[in-house]
C-alpha cells in the first residue's frame, strides 16, 4: 500500500469528502484545508476525522495557504476548495471570482515556493464550455470555451492558470473538467439532491406533496461521486502533467427524466410546480460529454450505474430529514 502524502483543499466538501475517504483506503496521509473549525461544516467526514490532519486555512489568504503547503509536505496535491454553486455566483460574483481565481493562484505560488516536484490536480467544470453549438457535441476538450455565469467564468481562469503555471514553471499540473457529478453528501442546494431531499420531507409528512422545479429541459451528464474521485486520483497518478480531461458518463439526461427516476423510488406522488426562483438568468441547455482522451490515457470507466446514484442519494436524506 502507498504512503504518499496528498493534500485536497476543501476537505470537507462533497467531492473532498469522498476523495479523502478513498485515498485513506489506498493508504494514503491526508491532510485537508478548511477555511476554520467554527465556520466549516465536518459532517462529511465524521465517519474518519481521526484519521486525517485538518488544517485551518482561507485559500484567499496567501500566508494561510503558505503555511498549509509546508505543514501537509504533500507529494501530490487535490485543489477542490471553490464557491461551487452556480446560483450562486450570480448573487455573489465577487466572492466567486475572489474565491475560485485569487484562491488557486495563492495555491500555485505556494507550490512554487515549497512543494514545486508535487502532483496537482485543479479541478475544473463543464460549466467551463458553457454555450455549446450542435456541431461541437459530444462535447471534447477542444471545445470552445463559452461561460454563462460567472462561476463558469472563474473555472475557465482557474484552468488556464493551471496551464500557464505548469508551462511557466514546469509544475506537474493535471486539469480536469468534470460534469455533473451527485451521490450521498451532496449538497441539498444541488438538483438531484434537492429533489431527493424534497421527496423524503414529503415521505415524512414534513413538506406539502408538492416538488418545486427549475428548468427540467436542460440536459446533463451525470456521474457517481466515487467514481469521480477514483478518476481524480488516476488524473494525479496517470494523467499527464499540462493536459485537460474531460470527465463524464458521456450519457445525457434531462433534469426531468432526472426526477422521474427519483419518483420512482417513492410510494408518493408528489404534483410538480415550477418555482421562478429556481430559473438562472441564463443557462447551459446541453451538457455532456466525451472522455475518451481521459479513458484512454488512465483506463478509467464509471462503475456506478445512475439509479444505484439516485436510490443512495434518497436513502442519505431519508435518514436525515
Amino acid at each position: 500500500m502507498s504512503e504518499k502524502r496528498a493534500l485536497i483543499t476543501g476537505i470537507t466538501g462533497f467531492a473532498g469528502s469522498h476523495l479523502a475517504e478513498y485515498l485513506l483506503g489506498q493508504g494514503y496521509t491526508i491532510y485537508g484545508t478548511i477555511r476554520s473549525r467554527l465556520r466549516s461544516p465536518t459532517e462529511n467526514i465524521e465517519g474518519f476525522a481521526d484519521r486525517i490532519t485538518l488544517l485551518e486555512c482561507d485559500i484567499r489568504d496567501a500566508g494561510n495557504v503558505m503555511d498549509a503547503l509546508c505543514d501537509a509536505g504533500p507529494e501530490e496535491i487535490y485543489h477542490l476548495a471553490a464557491q461551487s454553486f452556480v446560483p450562486t455566483s450570480w448573487h455573489s460574483p465577487s466572492e466567486t471570482l475572489t474565491t475560485n481565481i485569487i484562491g488557486e493562484l495563492n495555491l500555485l505560488e505556494a507550490i512554487c515556493a515549497v512543494a514545486p516536484e508535487a502532483r496537482v490536480q485543479i479541478a475544473g467544470s463543464s460549466e467551463e464550455y458553457g454555450q455549446v453549438y450542435e456541431c461541437d457535441m459530444p462535447i471534447m476538450e477542444a471545445c470552445p470555451l463559452h461561460p454563462l455565469s460567472p462561476y463558469g467564468v472563474s473555472k475557465v481562469a482557474q484552468d488556464l492558470l493551471g496551464y500557464q503555471y505548469h508551462k511557466s514553471y514546469g509544475l506537474k499540473i493535471v486539469r480536469t473538467r468534470a460534469f455533473n457529478h451527485t451521490g450521498p453528501r451532496r449538497g441539498a442546494c444541488f438538483v438531484t439532491s434537492n429533489f431527493c431531499r424534497q421527496v423524503a420531507l414529503i415521505e415524512k409528512g414534513k413538506q406539502e406533496p408538492i416538488i418545486r422545479v427549475g428548468n427540467l429541459d436542460a440536459v446533463r451528464d451525470f456521474t457517481d461521486v466515487r467514481d469521480m474521485v477514483r478518476a481524480y486520483h488516476l488524473a494525479v497518478t496517470k494523467g499527464e502533467s499540462g493536459e485537460v480531461y474531460n470527465i463524464c458518463s458521456e450519457q445525457g439526461r434531462t433534469i426531468e427524466a432526472v426526477l422521474n427516476i427519483i419518483l420512482a423510488f417513492t410510494e408518493t406522488r408528489p404534483s410538480i410546480q415550477e418555482d421562478p426562483t429556481r430559473m438562472r438568468p441564463s443557462d447551459v441547455a446541453y451538457l455532456v460529454g466525451d472522455c475518451t482522451k481521459f479513458k484512454q490515457a488512465t483506463g478509467w470507466e464509471p462503475e456506478i450505474g445512475f439509479a444505484q446514484t439516485i436510490r443512495d442519494l434518497l436513502d442519505y436524506w431519508r435518514e436525515r430529514v
